[in-house]
């Protein structure tokens, strides 16, 4: 959402129904490793999403769609997908990914204490898990959306990494 990788010729606020913000997908990779599984986010079915879409030139709609696949369908649990998403009252197609259930990496809803246990424990080659949720959720803040969810999680990580700290463990 904040460093999409693509040439756009505009960014909006958009909302798309149906979905929400979750940290449900296993990171074998980025965030964690396959004997150490990291958490990152999808959107999950129900609810809604607030974000930020991206109108692009047609003339790079190829070479834009095979970047983020190439980015996003690496060994995670999305599936491709155009949705409708509402942007100023307007109502318009918007290419997306929505985290896939039938996916072996689909984590679904672990739950406030064990999705921190699991962002707790794991590191990927993009580095700690934790530091992908402090992040995340400061963005998701200063772009002024509204995430009570990964607020809570943030704040139970936080706890923990304070027993970290301390000496304390987990």
């Amino acid at each position: 959402m904040w460093r999409p990788g693509f040439k756009f010729l505009q960014q909006s606020t958009a909302r798309l129904n149906g979905y929400h913000r979750a940290p449900c997908i296993f990171s074998h990779h980025h965030r964690g490793t396959s004997a150490i599984p990291g958490l990152v986010l999808g959107l999950d079915s129900g609810g809604f999403c607030d974000g930020i879409a991206f109108r692009i030139d047609i003339k790079n709609h190829t070479e834009v769609i095979e970047y983020l696949h190439e980015r996003e369908l690496i060994g995670y649990a999305y599936k491709p997908i155009i949705l409708n998403i509402n942007i100023n009252c307007l109502t318009v197609p918007a290419y997306t990914f929505v985290a896939d259930p039938e996916h072996g990496q689909y984590a679904g809803d672990l739950g406030l204490i064990q999705s921190a246990e699991v962002i707790m424990k794991a590191q990927g080659v993009s580095g700690l898990n934790r530091d992908y949720l402090m992040s995340t959720v400061q963005k998701l803040e200063s772009e002024g959306f509204a995430e009570p969810e990964l607020l809570k999680l943030r704040q139970r990580v936080r706890k923990l990494t304070g027993s970290i700290d301390q000496g304390g463990g987990i």
